[in-house]
């Protein structure tokens, strides 16, 4: 079992570009199979969070050019992180707290470095910790990053 968000979290997380398009993000999630990913700036600072259910909901059901609009728009909310260093129990009492299914990882200079999720949290993590996340998830509204 892991104990620090260092060993349960996905590396290499690739950011998508505040000022690339809806279209570049969803291409570049279906290459890496992946439903999210981090949008950083220009100063390679984390900009917020951008899901295919945002690219769906927020900008094609309300008839946006996904090829005009840009990532930084649907940059929406508080993004929430955990240091790379932190216990896998913080990781969880930090997704419990805000009931997301993913948090981004930053290492000391707050650099973007991975992402640990629900999921990595149920392969790493004892059963009963993974039932707690769950349950405070699906206790509060679903805020999707």
């Amino acid at each position: 079992m892991a104990t620090s968000v260092r060993e349960a979290m996905h590396d290499g997380c690739e950011c998508i570009g505040e000022n690339q398009s809806l279209l570049d993000a969803a291409k570049r999630m279906a290459e890496l199979d992946v439903g999210v990913l981090p949008i950083c700036g220009d100063d390679d600072r984390l900009k917020g969070m951008l899901t295919d259910r945002d690219i769906v909901v927020k900008a094609l059901a309300q008839g946006h050019d996904p090829a005009a609009t840009r990532c930084v728009e649907l940059a929406q909310g508080t993004v929430h992180w955990i240091s790379v260093d932190a216990s896998l129990d913080e990781a969880l009492s930090t997704m419990r707290e805000h009931a997301v299914k993913r948090l981004c990882v930053m290492d000391d200079s707050k650099r973007l470095t991975g992402i640990i999720t629900e999921a990595d949290v149920a392969t790493h993590a004892a059963e009963a910790k993974t039932g707690e996340l769950v349950e405070a998830i699906a206790a509060k509204p679903p805020q999707h990053f």
